[in-house]
């Protein structure tokens, strides 16, 4: 494990392998654009010199203020402890000011709703390629069944995949990219050679002429935008790579990438044809006897991008049950390679989904005016956030953040207004959408509802109770070692209903009692503890602090809290049958589960009564706090107590006499 750190330590530093597995991981969705971005753009306009030079100039300058400015230079500033992503960047600013958790949470669904998409524009793009073999023009043909099922049947083998991890096949994606990056650069370059006068595009004139006088150009920028649509992955994998590695590939990546635009938009001026038809210019680029090599890359590079949105969505899900944005779910490690993760609900999700939106757009085409209008908005929430991260973290110049948000605010909202145009071919999106933030904000708001009303009391209080009934014969014995969880984040609190159930329900009996909390850390990765000896040996509390992206796992801790409190000679063996030495560890050790229910009693006003009605629905659909929390079912008791929110004080009870 120690080794597997220390690896990871060194690739986020600036080197070789650094840089290759930056390029596998962080840019399979921008890097695979070209494929289609283009081809958006001239759709069935006549081909002209103002549409093609105005178009590349648009995606240049967007790749430069959106992808370069904004993320590249800017927003990985924003490390969080070396990690990224908007539940990280959420963390850093979220105490100063209560609202920010609203961003947060759609800036979150629009991601995992792009998730979706990208997938089977990405892949279909890629096998689409192949009616450009002769052989093959009469069976591949968009949208027929033939490739909508190759389409359907490598994005199901790729999800089908997710549970064993990447690890195998993952040292390869680095290289593949590799491949991809140059080979894109190679076919846009042989074309700039024969027309040089592309490289004029690079001038901004173009595009403003675009947007200002061709006729509808404004609106473009829909297709446009598709060209930096994986710009978010540049930070959300920021933890995976490194902030240096990022920025170094980034401009062999953009530099590839903006040679091919230019080497698409010389192939199309040089054919002089009035309009594109059925062609991707893409695979225009490609020698004849090239195409079924670059379409075997094609594909491998979307899978990859495929792959990489993938694992980036459970690791979103991942942080928002650690943050309470998201009902406990499975969370599976198919590998011991740190941040893979696999959480199975949501691969079957995605995958259902993903073929959904295969089966009903057919072909990439299609799904091009569909694709959009998920990402801008998850833009502009990290752009409130870093907003708030930039006057309130960085402490920039007023005058600097007024100008920052000013470049942003207007290419974004741009953005957003033509991509709201897509909204009604993709209408059934917003349900997913919806359904997602909507599952966000009751949880957060139910957990914020819950633990405003949990009743503490002073544990001093009770210690002598508790020693009394430790030592008390006559009572049967429950446990050697009792142990809840709390809440409680002072130690000298503790929670009402642990006192009632140890000493007012069914008493129970231990050697020791154990309250262990657990505090979530900005830190993505901490883990680390505290022990409170309340009372020495017999009542104690361990505070846990771990960061949001480690799952609490709490039997093995507490094992390994009690195996080093017994080597510190600061915990004894209660009874020969126990021993807490490491390797014959074996003890009596129960844990209490208390669940609530929503008590009939409560009078709720009409909103707190509808979250707390999700609330518990929701809850029933999620993993029990047993599971969430590594508990076996042979030591763990599951005790169910009433929530009491706002309970009936006044019921009008007349005693009547009997005559």
């Amino acid at each position: 494990m120690k080794s597997e750190l220390h690896s990871s330590k060194n690739l986020h530093r600036l080197s070789v392998a650094g840089l290759l597995v930056t390029l596998g991981i962080i840019y399979g969705d921008i890097g695979t654009s070209p494929l289609y971005v283009f081809r958006s753009i001239i759709g069935d306009r006549p081909i002209s010199e103002e549409l093609v030079y105005g178009g590349i100039s648009c995606i240049i300058w967007t790749l430069t203020l959106q992808t370069t400015f904004k993320y590249v230079l800017l927003t990985l500033q924003a490390d969080n402890k070396g990690e990224g992503g908007i539940f990280s960047l959420f963390a850093l600013v979220r105490r100063y000011a209560k609202w920010l958790y609203m961003p947060a949470i759609i800036g979150a669904a629009t991601l995992l709703a792009d998730g979706i998409i990208t997938p089977p524009i990405s892949v279909a793009s890629a096998v689409e390629g192949l009616n450009g073999i002769h052989s093959l023009q009469n069976t591949i043909i968009p949208g027929n069944g033939i490739t909508i099922g190759i389409v359907v049947g490598i994005i199901s083998l790729l999800f089908f995949f997710q549970r064993f991890g990447t690890k195998v096949v993952g040292f390869a994606f680095g290289p593949i990219m590799l491949v991809w990056f140059s080979m894109i650069l190679i076919l846009g370059a042989t074309q700039i050679i024969q027309f040089p006068d592309i490289i004029k595009a690079i001038n901004p004139y173009y595009g403003i002429k675009l947007l200002v006088e061709y006729p509808h150009g404004f609106w473009l920028l829909g297709a446009v935008f598709l060209c930096t649509t994986g710009a978010e992955a540049l930070y959300s994998d920021l933890g995976h790579c490194g902030k240096q590695n990022i920025q170094v590939s980034w401009a062999f990546v953009k530099t590839a990438l903006i040679i091919n635009y230019m080497g698409q938009g010389a192939w199309l001026l040089l054919q002089q044809k009035s309009s594109l038809g059925n062609v991707n210019p893409f695979y225009a680029l490609m020698p004849h006897w090239f195409l079924l090599i670059g379409i075997i890359v094609a594909t491998l590079a979307t899978i990859i991008a495929s792959q990489a949105l993938i694992s980036g969505s459970f690791t979103l899900i991942s942080e928002a049950i650690s943050m309470n944005f998201w009902p406990r779910v499975t969370v599976k490690y198919p590998t011991n390679v740190k941040g893979q993760i696999y959480i199975p609900s949501l691969n079957w999700i995605l995958w259902l989904g993903c073929v959904g939106m295969m089966l009903y757009f057919k072909d990439s085409s299609a799904m091009e005016a569909a694709y959009g209008f998920s990402i801008v908005i998850a833009m502009l929430m990290t752009t409130g956030l870093m907003f708030v991260f930039m006057y309130r973290i960085k402490k920039w110049n007023n005058w600097l953040i007024a100008l920052i948000m000013t470049i942003f605010l207007i290419v974004e909202i741009s953005f957003f207004i033509t991509n709201v145009a897509k909204i009604k071919q993709r209408w059934m999106f917003l349900f997913f959408e919806f359904g997602l933030m909507f599952i966000m904000f009751v949880w957060h708001k139910a957990r914020k509802i819950t633990n405003s009303y949990l009743q503490f009391i002073k544990t001093k209080e009770y210690l002598q109770a508790l020693q009394k009934l430790s030592a008390d014969k006559e009572v049967p014995k429950y446990a050697t070692h009792l142990v809840y969880l709390t809440k409680a984040d002072s130690d000298g609190d503790i929670e009402k209903r642990i006192i009632d159930s140890i000493l007012n329900r069914k008493p129970k009996r231990a050697d020791v009692y154990w309250f262990i909390h657990i505090d979530r850390a900005d830190n993505p990765y901490e883990m680390a503890y505290s022990v409170v000896n309340l009372l020495p040996e017999k009542v104690i509390k361990v505070n846990f602090k771990l960061g949001f992206r480690i799952q609490p796992r709490i039997n093995l801790l507490v094992k390994m809290v009690m195996q080093e409190m017994r080597k510190n000679n600061e915990l004894c063996c209660s009874n020969q049958y126990e021993d807490l030495d490491v390797i014959n560890f074996h003890t009596d050790i129960t844990y209490v589960i208390l669940e609530t229910f929503l008590s009939v009693e409560n009078e709720l006003s009409v909103k707190e009564e509808f979250i707390m009605d999700a609330y518990f629905a929701i809850k029933q659909l999620a993993q029990s706090d047993q599971k969430a929390f590594g508990l076996d079912n042979a030591t763990t008791v599951i005790e169910r107590v009433p929530l009491l929110i706002s309970p009936k004080t006044y019921l009008p009870l007349k005693r009547i006499s009997i005559a």
